[in-house]
């Protein structure tokens, strides 16, 4: 059965759609959304890392497309009860953290409500942005970091467990340096929102591609949502360029399948129901 997600994506009809971000001459168009409830409890963090995490989630689509993200438009539903300092907290954290990857808040809109909600778009340039829709029949699929500690932390926190300040979940790594300096020998790549699995299976879908497993993966990593690391496919005669790219950026690179004509898929549950 189709995703809720995918079914709503495929129901609209543009030639943009597909990638982290729309593509559009040499400007990218990216949005998420960070709501309470649905990406986070307001009890697990302070505003401070709200905000950061809400801006390092969203400026990952530019990132993961080899693009330098320059605007950024928020808007923000506030709930009655935040205080002026919460709110300073908030703002003044967004703004820091999307000032250290190059990025100004320009605009955006403010709406009272019951949640405190944000939704982002940020707006990036790129002369060689690195897309879903290039991979190629023999291909190897990588990804970076390590994966499975934003699931385990998310656990925890669900169980009513403290987690550690740096956590993966407060604080996604975002690969700017190594997909920059990577990006000519690559063929393809996305961030990893959704799980390695089901960010996988989309890479495949839209290029009508399968795999085969090279090594074999827990389901503690393939099953862990909101990672933010890199998905990439690149000819196998690049790869010791790109560990050598990964060495010198401190990227733990981690090659798992290899792409071939077949209709392999992993399995996985939409995270967003």
């Amino acid at each position: 059965m189709i995703d809720k997600e995918q079914y709503l994506i495929n129901n609209l009809n543009s030639k943009y759609i597909g990638d982290d971000a729309a593509v559009i001459g040499d400007t990218l168009y990216s949005m998420d959304a960070f709501f309470e409830d649905v990406h986070f409890k307001r009890e697990w963090m302070s505003m401070a890392q709200i905000g950061r995490k809400a801006m390092l989630i969203n400026l990952s689509d530019a990132i993961a497309m080899n693009a330098q993200p320059k605007y950024a438009l928020v808007t923000v539903s506030i709930p009655s009860e935040m205080t002026h300092t919460q709110i300073d907290a908030l703002t003044q954290s967004m703004q820091k953290t999307a000032g250290e990857y190059g990025c100004e808040i320009i605009g955006g809109d403010t709406i009272g409500g019951d949640k405190l909600h944000l939704s982002i778009t940020i707006i990036s340039k790129s002369e060689t942005p690195l897309l879903r829709t290039t991979v190629n029949e023999g291909d190897l699929l990588a990804y970076t970091g390590t994966l499975g500690d934003s699931k385990r932390d998310l656990d925890a926190l669900f169980r009513g467990e403290k987690i550690a300040s740096n956590s993966r979940f407060y604080e996604p790594t975002l690969r700017a340096t190594f997909i920059a300096k990577a990006r000519e020998y690559l063929s393809a790549g996305m961030d990893i929102s959704d799980g390695l699995y089901c960010d996988t299976n989309k890479l495949l879908d839209i290029n009508k591609y399968g795999f085969e497993l090279l090594t074999g993966i827990d389901d503690t990593v393939g099953l862990s949502g909101e990672e933010y690391e890199m998905l990439i496919s690149f000819n196998k005669k690049d790869l010791e360029k790109l560990k050598s790219i990964a060495k010198e950026t401190n990227t733990p690179l981690n090659v798992f399948a290899k792409v071939v004509k077949n209709e392999e898929r992993f399995k996985c549950n939409s995270h967003h129901f």
